[in-house]
């Protein structure tokens, strides 16, 4: 239904790529129409992807609608017995590859490998469905994305046509982007953000320019050369960004937008960010695959007056992910499901239209009444601003008290010597779990553990500081805590 709206609203305006040669919105529901027929001829329940952003990206995820089949997108850097073990979930399926790709996955049992360019050439002069025939149920699966998995087997999260409509629906005005606007995708893929950016920017009629693999040098070259406008990045590339703008002295004069999100943003990144690229308008966004992408914003104007204030109340919102979207409900709640009042921490709660919280297998986790427990710990101020301190698997338990290791965190990286700080729980015999800080920077433990002192308490304060060049994070800007875990699993009480 989006891409139809697009293609009879502007369908000569230019969808993906380029703007003198890339497809244009009458192409791209071509093209997806026919390789929707391709689709449904395979006689296949699922459409996979395994590869790098491309124009077959879009084709594939509008054709499998077409198709009335789940798209399932694989994620390409995984080791080969994991991206065995999804594929072998996704089968039955129809999967287009890429080169680079194609062989990992060739021996699993059921599914139809289709190379790219041979995919393309197909829904570019294969025979498309009739006009009108796709399925219109809303409650038909549209999308299975596999979770990250930083903490175990990854789930199969279902996003069904009604939560991703909803979602673009309530947070995106039809044709509201002008002709010469532009987006920048760097996220890989298999990220609801990518999915989510090409969603919006169809229904909205921005035109989509995909980095494949992103490196901030290429970002900014591109940037800079395909007149972007809007981009969104994850807290590891814009610090990257920050880093090559200032090297290099350069300004990114036509972007107008910059939206982050997947993990938390140091705040000596965001100020940085906001001191080089001054006219560019800043969002933080918060969501979950769960929930079709994005529930939450800190816009703009609370970027600015924040950065401009003096006042810590103000400064602190930069910190947060803003207010809810006008179609979603945020409560905080207790152990026990019951709603905390503002200021005090606890689980963030979601619920809305656009929010799935179902897995394949475990069904859904919805309440009785629609509400969505994230598994993300959380606190509402008296405005209604959102923070979100973490996962609550990753709260530290020492000595019976509960610690979040975002407030730690969120205390190491206010030190100017500090870029980047990870706090996780070590096993202690007498505590139960003892405070492990890992940071990049070059600052003394003793002065670190006083700061944390000083702003929380005693008890907050690290037992251990260790150090390192970087911290480890997945390609959608995830710390991976686990990986830290298992370095120090000796470390504990000696």
């Amino acid at each position: 239904m989006l891409l139809d709206m697009a293609a009879s609203g502007f369908g000569d305006r230019t969808a993906i790529g380029s703007i003198d040669s890339g497809l244009t919105y009458a192409d791209l529901l071509d093209r997806a129409a026919r390789a929707g027929r391709s689709f449904e001829d395979a006689g296949t329940e699922n459409v996979s992807l395994l590869d790098i952003s491309s124009p077959a990206l879009p084709v594939a995820l509008f054709g499998a609608a077409y198709a009335g089949q789940p798209f399932v997108p694989l994620n390409y850097r995984l080791a080969a017995d994991d991206l065995t073990a999804l594929a072998e979930r996704t089968s039955p399926a129809s999967l287009v590859a890429g080169e680079d790709y194609a062989a990992r996955v060739d021996h699993v049992d059921g599914i139809q490998i289709t190379m790219r360019d041979a995919f393309l050439e197909t829904a570019a002069s294969g025979e498309a469905l009739d006009a009108g025939a796709w399925p219109q149920d809303p409650d038909d699966i549209a999308v299975l994305l596999y979770t990250s998995g930083t903490t175990g087997v990854p789930k199969a999260a279902v996003l069904r046509h009604k939560n991703l409509t909803g979602y673009i629906l309530s947070s995106v005005e039809f044709m509201g982007a002008g002709e010469d606007e532009a987006t920048l995708v760097s996220v890989p893929p298999y990220h609801i953000a990518g999915l989510a950016a090409i969603l919006s920017s169809v229904y909205a009629g921005r035109r989509i320019v995909q980095l494949p693999n992103f490196d901030a040098d290429d970002w900014i070259d591109m940037v800079i050369a395909e007149g972007i406008t809007h981009a969104m990045v994850v807290p590891t590339m814009l610090a990257r960004i920050v880093e090559r703008l200032d090297a290099r002295g350069l300004e990114v004069p036509t972007l107008r937008a910059m939206s982050y999100g997947g993990g938390r943003m140091p705040f000596p990144v965001i100020d940085q960010a906001m001191n080089l690229m001054p006219g560019v308008a800043f969002v933080n966004a918060y969501g979950l695959t769960e929930t079709s992408s994005t529930i939450s914003l800190l816009g703009p104007d609370d970027h600015w007056i924040a950065h401009a204030s003096d006042d810590p109340a103000f400064r602190r919102r930069l910190g947060s992910v803003g207010r809810p979207l006008p179609a979603i409900e945020v409560t905080i709640r207790d152990e026990e499901g019951n709603e905390v009042p503002p200021g005090t921490a606890g689980e963030v709660w979601v619920r809305g239209e656009q929010v799935a919280g179902e897995y394949v297998q475990q069904g859904s986790r919805l309440t009785p009444d629609g509400w969505f427990p994230t598994n993300d710990g959380g606190e509402l101020d008296e405005d209604g601003y959102l923070y979100v301190t973490g996962r609550l698997d990753d709260v530290i338990v020492r000595g019976g008290e509960n610690i979040s290791p975002g407030e730690i965190e969120d205390v190491l990286l206010s030190h100017p010597g500090i870029s980047d700080a990870a706090v996780i729980g070590v096993p202690s015999v007498q505590w139960g779990e003892t405070i492990a800080a890992v940071v990049v920077g070059d600052v003394g433990a003793d002065e670190l553990k006083a700061l944390v002192t000083d702003r929380l308490r005693g008890s907050r304060s690290p037992d251990y500081v260790l150090y390192r060049d970087e911290l480890p994070y997945n390609d959608t800007g995830k710390l991976l805590r686990r990986v830290l875990r298992s370095e120090m699993a000796d470390l504990g009480d000696e």
